[in-house]
């Protein structure tokens, strides 16, 4: 049965929720008008007309978009695009550094890979999904079962057509929701800041407020002539939009309404206790150790050849959020004692099942939820290790776990010449790829520190062998043993992987992938020990359980990277006793924060030459400041990056980027009085493109609102 397509919205906790947009439990509109918002339910989400749905993308493979003119141009983050613009970029033309802009549509550059997706269709199928599923069922049955179904109706609805289906799982597996998506893969870089105001304040401000960061990048759709999702063509032409949003010049005040649309990747709030403890002292703690000793090379190797710092930038920023994310993260679960208010939920769950007589139903639920935490802490910290500090560490070691697929062929007794060749074929672009962006040293440097602290930090029971033995003869230290690794293998040197490709041989013998294939085996053993309890059937009826005990709350789900709408407003924070932070801030605090030659806090001349003069032309605010960034009580996580700030009238105010480190806890528990959104103000998109980039033929597609 089709969902009925009206956006309800609840008067539940102010601005948490990031709510799917349309009815599932009765939220209501009038909370979103109270607030300011003049816009219908089918202005924001329809299927029978355009609507604000129809200019929100998928930005590749995590981040939102939003169109921003008829044309298909498209506005996402600067740290969205990224790795587009370090893609393009070289010694002798640094985009990274000074910036890209295309003056026409001929000098927009094809990103290949790069897609952008529309939703087009949604369904409720959890009754279609569920057919054949009992209770009698073990879990990896019933996942079987849901799995075969789902596949099923994914083909059903797919068809000859060329379009994204998928079935997502919802509260714990409670409900299932089918998604129809239109993916366009011609997707070409039009513009991007220079370094100094996309990336300002890079590590040292990322996740906190206040900051100063034009944290932008524009792109544009290409579709076949015939309007047609198509894979790049110089035949091909701008998207025609079905719905843009107009940018408003009005600027943002404290109380003004702020509506978020995009796609929120991961949130766990429904969690028991078991899972805040093992962020707190397992998974963050790991994480932050392999982080942190990853991005130390990096650092270093950056910092002295220009030409590193190019093909690493991208590479170094992906690592560094999220390592920063945990060491927020760790720091604000315990200061808002996320745990104890977890514990006292569950103490409350127990005696409304002790009091409703509910125990044939719920009363083991924490009998299996804690069976299975106590369980994963003996292999949690030595799983996140394989993979940080293992397999997806060392840039070589993680390449070779993608030619598992081809060695097997080599030593398999059926597979033909030809049938390799073809598979060697299919991988001599992801070579190219990856050797252009590689550099020897310092993937040397990373792979001996990363394998150090394996070595030194997991316990030799759960150490992958080769990483056991190595350590054992060397005292701990794997320089010899990675030195000489490099000195063989295929995959640090360009030459020995093409001479390869020509007459590709069994890679048993490869130091590099016969390590890889230790670690990988290694991982899938402690996995599988790991996985003999299952704590999946506790969550899935504890969720239920919890809805079922609280029937007037509406609750929104976790977010899983669907579309989402998020609502609230403009404000100041107040994160601690006799600490007040303004709702804005200017120009004037990036200067404030300028260090020539630092690269994290330097800045273009032009802006200061524009910043000395006060040259803001109509995008000043009433007292004559331009605003960079503000805050917002918006509810978002990863994922929206990129997501358009919205106000009462369906215009675009700002850009979101980044949450707040008082808040770093909001991933499993929303932070009422401290939660806030940063976001970049739409007046510093446009100054940055008017004034400094001189940008006109941008300027020219795009509709102002004064």
């Amino acid at each position: 049965m089709s969902i009925i397509f009206t956006i309800l919205f609840s008067v539940a906790r102010a601005d948490e929720g990031m709510w799917l947009p349309y009815s599932i439990n009765g939220q209501n509109l009038a909370e979103m008008q109270r607030l300011g918002c003049k816009l219908t339910a089918e202005q924001i989400f329809s299927f029978n007309k355009p609507s604000l749905k129809d200019a929100i993308v998928q930005f590749g493979g995590g981040c939102t978009g939003e169109l921003i003119s008829p044309e298909g141009l498209l506005l996402t983050n600067h740290h969205c695009g990224l790795g587009q613009v370090q893609a393009h970029s070289s010694v002798e033309h640094d985009y990274l550094q000074i910036g890209f802009w295309a003056k026409n549509k001929n000098e927009e550059l094809p990103n290949e890979g790069l897609t952008v997706s529309f939703l087009s269709y949604i369904e409720d199928v959890t009754t279609a999904v569920l057919v054949g599923v009992t209770d009698k069922m073990s879990e990896n049955e019933r996942n079987e079962k849901i799995a075969e179904n789902a596949k099923k109706l994914q083909t059903e609805h797919k068809g000859e057509r060329d379009v994204r289906v998928e079935i997502v799982p919802f509260y714990h597996g409670n409900q299932f929701i089918l998604f129809v998506y239109d993916v366009y893969r011609d997707v070409r870089l039009v513009a991007c800041p220079p370094w100094g105001i996309g990336k300002f304040g890079a590590d040292t401000d990322n996740w906190t407020w206040p900051r100063h960061k034009g944290d932008f990048c524009i792109f544009r759709v290409y579709t076949a002539p015939d309007g047609t999702p198509a894979k790049y063509s110089k035949d091909n032409v701008p998207m025609k939009s079905k719905h843009f949003l107009p940018i408003s010049l009005k600027g943002v005040k404290p109380g003004d309404y702020a509506m978020i649309l995009g796609y929120p990747g991961s949130t766990d709030r429904y969690s028991t206790s078991g899972m805040v403890k093992n962020v707190i002292e397992q998974e963050g703690p790991a994480i932050i150790a392999c982080r942190t000793t990853k991005l130390d090379q990096y650092r270093k190797h950056m910092d002295a050849d220009p030409a590193v710092f190019i093909k690493y930038a991208s590479k170094q920023a992906s690592v560094s959020n999220y390592w920063k994310y945990y060491i927020g993260q760790v720091k604000q679960l315990q200061r808002n004692k996320v745990f104890e208010k977890r514990s006292e939920q569950e103490k409350s769950f127990q005696d409304w099942v002790n009091k409703n007589k509910k125990q044939a139903e719920y009363g083991d639920v924490f009998k299996e939820i804690d069976k299975y935490w106590n369980h994963q802490k003996k292999y949690k910290k030595a799983l996140i290790y394989h993979r940080e500090a293992g397999w997806r560490g060392g840039e070589a070691v993680a390449f070779a776990s993608r030619f598992s697929r081809i060695n097997n062929a080599i030593n398999s007794k059926s597979a033909t010449k030809d049938q390799i060749a073809t598979l060697v074929n299919n991988m001599k672009s992801s070579i190219e790829d990856y050797f252009k962006d590689y550099d020897k040293e310092t993937d040397r440097d990373v792979t001996i520190a990363l394998l150090n602290l394996f070595y030194k930090d997991i316990d030799a029971s759960q150490l992958p062998l080769i990483i056991k033995n190595v350590g054992n003869k060397n005292h701990g230290d794997f320089a010899a043993y990675v030195n000489n690794a490099f000195a063989k293998s295929i995959f640090v040197d360009e030459k020995r992987m093409q001479i390869w490709t020509e007459n590709p041989k069994s890679l048993d013998k490869d130091p590099i992938f016969a390590l890889t294939k230790d670690i990988v085996e290694s991982y899938l053993n402690l996995d599988e020990q790991a996985e003999a309890v299952n704590g999946s059937r506790a969550e899935r009826l504890y969720m239920k359980g919890l809805m079922e005990m609280q029937k007037d709350r509406n609750f929104y789900p976790d977010a899983n990277f669907t579309m989402r709408l998020t609502y609230g407003s403009v404000q100041d924070c107040k994160p601690a006793n006799a600490v007040t932070y303004d709702y804005k801030t200017t120009l004037d605090g990036v200067m404030e924060k300028y260090k020539p030659g630092d690269w994290e806090f330097d800045v273009p001349k032009d802006l200061i030459e524009l910043w000395e003069n006060r040259n803001y032309g109509r995008y000043a605010d009433e007292n004559g400041d331009l605003v960079v960034n503000f805050i917002t009580t918006n509810d978002i996580t990863g994922g929206n990056s990129g997501s358009p700030v919205i106000d009462a009238q369906g215009n675009l105010i700002g850009l979101a980027f980044d949450g707040n480190w008082e808040a770093m806890s909001g991933d499993l528990s929303f932070e009422n009085q401290v939660q806030r959104t940063i976001c970049m103000d739409a007046r510093y998109l446009l100054f940055i493109i008017d004034k400094m980039a001189n940008a006109q033929n941008l300027m020219n597609e795009l509709k102002i609102v004064e």
